[in-house]
C-alpha cells in the first residue's frame, strides 16, 4: 500500500479534493462581490478542479515556485472574510507580496491594507449597464458568451438585447443554436432556454431580448426596458461616422462600438494602448481589428525598450466568413477562391491602423496578410528594425516579463514550447502570444512571432473597451509594474528553467 503508484495516487486525490473546495471560495466572490480572481493572468473562475491545479502549476513560469493550493485557500478565505468591491485580483501576486513584507503581519492584516481602496463599505455598488449586440455572427456570438459568463456582478455589464435580421420561420431557434454550438469554442458553458412567444433567449439567468430589425435607426429599445445602451456593431455593414450614428437615433442607445477598423476620425481603440483616450464624449468608437489588437501591445512593448525604426507585418490569417467556401465572385481580389483549399494573399490595413493607436509609429509599418486554411488563430510575423540591437535571451526574458507584471499583462502572453501549434491558442484571453522560441535577434534586425486566436482574445479585448466605456472595469490588483531593460537582468535570475504552461 506503500508503493510509488499507490502514493502518488492518493497524493493526487488530496489534491483534487483541496482543489475541489476552492470551486465555491472563487464562485462567491465573483458572484457576490464581482471579484475576478486569477493565478498570474489565468483567470479561476469557472474552472474544475483539474484546470485550477494547472493554473497553480502555471506559477512556475512566472519564476515563482508553484502556488500551493494552501496559500490559494488561505488568501480566497481571507478575501472571502474582507468583502472587497469589484476587482481583478491576481491571488500569486498577492501571496508573494505577503512573503516579501516578512513584517509578522497577518494575512488578513496584510490584505487589509493592500486592498484598501476595493474593500466594501456597505454602499450600493451602482446598477449595470445595458449592452446590444447589433449582429449575431462570429463575434457577435463569443461577445454573447463572454458578457453571459460575465454576468456575476450586477453592476457590471448587461447583455440586453440582440439585433437581427430575420432567416426564417425558425429564426429564434436557429440563433439560439448557433449559440449553444461552436464547432471551434466548443459547446456553451450553461443552459439555454428559447421563448417563442416573447422572443427571448435565457442564457444562464441572462435574460436577452432578441429584436428583428434592418433599420437600426427604427428600433425602440426602451420598449423593451433599455435605457442608455452601449450598441456594439459587429456586422461591419457600417464603418464610419455617418453609418454608425443611425444607432445613436435610436431610441435608449447612449454609445456606440464598432468591432472593425473604424473610418474617418472615428478612434480606433486596443485596450492596454489608448483605452484611456476614451472621454465621455466619445460616443462611437471603435475596437480596431483583431490583427491590430494582436501587435500593437507587442510594439508597444518593442518600442519603449528598444525603439523602432521601420517594420514589415506578414499576417498568417484565418479565413473568415467574408471569404467563399468554394471558387465564386467575390468583390475582392482573390477572395473569390476556395478559402478552405487555397492560401489566399490579400490586403490588410492593420500595420496602417497601428498608427490610430501608437502615433509614433505612423508610416514605419508595412503589412500584409495571407489566408490560410485553419478556421481560428492567426500568427503576426513581425520583422523589426530597431534603434538599439537586442539580444534573443534578453529580449525574450523582457517580453515574458511584460506578459507577467506591466500594464500590458492582460493583452500579452509569452509560450516557450517546441510542441505548440495554432489550435492550442484557441480560447486565449490575451490579445497575442508571443512565441519565444521562434525570436530571432540580430543586432538591429528582430523577428517576433505572435499568435492570436483572432476570434476569442479579440471579443476578450472588445469587452475591456466595452468595460472602460461603461466605467465598469474592475480595478486590478495587485497594481502593474514598470518593466524596461533595467529591470531584465534583475527578473531573468527568477525566469524557471521549464516549459511554460501551454495557453
Amino acid at each position: 500500500m506503500n508503493s510509488p503508484v499507490d502514493v502518488h495516487r492518493r497524493t493526487w486525490i488530496a489534491r483534487e479534493e483541496q482543489a475541489e473546495r476552492l470551486i465555491p471560495l472563487v464562485g462567491g466572490l465573483y458572484r457576490n462581490h464581482g471579484v475576478v480572481t486569477s493565478i498570474h493572468g489565468r483567470r479561476l473562475i469557472g474552472l474544475s478542479s483539474i484546470d485550477l491545479i494547472k493554473a497553480h502549476k502555471f506559477a512556475r513560469q512566472a519564476g515563482a515556485d508553484e502556488l500551493s493550493l494552501d496559500a490559494s485557500t488561505a488568501v480566497l478565505q481571507a478575501l472571502t472574510e474582507l468583502r472587497p468591491g469589484p476587482a481583478s485580483l491576481d491571488i500569486a501576486r498577492l501571496h508573494e507580496a505577503y512573503v516579501s513584507a516578512g513584517d509578522g503581519q497577518s494575512l488578513l492584516e496584510f490584505l487589509r491594507g493592500e486592498l484598501d481602496t476595493i474593500l466594501h463599505n456597505g454602499e450600493d455598488a451602482g446598477e449595470g449597464k445595458d449592452v446590444v449586440l447589433y449582429g449575431f455572427g462570429r463575434i457577435g456570438r463569443l461577445l454573447a458568451r463572454l458578457l453571459i459568463s460575465h454576468a456575476g456582478s450586477e453592476s457590471g455589464l448587461r447583455l440586453r438585447a440582440i439585433v437581427v435580421r430575420k432567416g426564417s420561420d425558425d429564426d429564434l431557434h436557429k440563433r439560439a443554436s448557433l449559440l449553444r454550438r461552436d464547432s471551434v469554442h466548443g459547446p456553451f458553458a450553461g443552459t439555454l432556454t428559447v421563448d417563442d412567444e416573447n422572443d427571448t433567449i435565457l442564457a444562464n439567468g441572462t435574460l436577452i431580448q432578441v429584436i428583428y430589425s434592418n433599420d437600426p435607426a427604427g428600433v425602440d429599445y426602451t420598449a423593451y426596458g433599455i435605457h442608455d445602451a452601449i450598441v456594439v456593431d459587429n456586422t461591419g455593414r457600417w464603418r464610419d461616422r455617418e453609418g454608425l450614428e443611425q444607432h445613436l437615433r435610436a431610441k435608449g442607445v447612449a454609445r456606440v462600438l464598432l468591432t472593425a477598423p473604424g473610418k474617418g476620425d472615428i478612434k480606433n481603440i486596443v485596450h492596454g494602448i489608448n483605452h484611456t483616450d476614451i472621454t465621455a464624449d466619445d460616443r462611437i468608437l471603435s475596437a480596431a481589428s483583431c490583427t491590430t489588437n494582436a501587435i500593437t501591445p507587442v510594439l508597444a512593448a518593442i518600442d519603449e525598450a528598444y525603439g523602432i525604426v521601420r517594420g514589415h507585418v506578414e499576417t498568417v490569417h484565418s479565413y473568415t466568413n467574408d471569404q467563399n467556401l468554394i471558387d465564386n465572385f467575390h468583390k475582392g481580389s482573390r477572395r473569390g477562391r476556395s478559402a478552405a483549399l487555397n492560401m489566399v494573399i490579400t490586403e490588410t490595413g492593420a500595420a496602417k491602423a497601428v498608427a490610430k493607436a501608437l502615433p509614433q509609429l505612423a508610416g514605419k509599418l508595412t503589412g500584409s496578410a495571407i489566408r490560410v486554411p485553419t478556421p481560428d488563430v492567426s500568427l503576426a510575423i513581425l520583422n523589426l528594425t530597431l534603434e538599439r540591437p537586442a539580444v534573443k535571451d534578453e529580449l525574450n526574458t523582457y517580453l515574458r516579463a511584460v506578459s507577467l507584471h506591466s500594464k500590458l499583462r492582460q493583452q500579452v502572453d509569452y509560450i516557450e514550447s517546441p510542441e505548440v501549434v495554432s489550435t492550442d491558442f484557441v480560447g486565449s484571453h490575451r490579445a497575442g502570444i508571443v512565441d519565444g522560441l521562434a525570436t530571432i535577434a540580430e543586432g538591429e534586425n528582430v523577428v517576433l512571432y505572435v499568435w492570436y486566436d483572432n476570434e476569442f482574445g479579440y471579443s476578450c479585448q472588445v469587452v475591456r473597451v466595452i468595460e472602460q466605456m461603461a466605467g465598469t472595469h474592475p480595478v486590478v490588483l495587485p497594481p502593474r509594474v514598470d518593466v524596461t531593460l533595467q529591470t531584465v537582468r534583475q527578473l531573468e535570475e527568477m525566469a524557471p528553467q521549464v516549459e511554460p504552461a501551454v495557453v
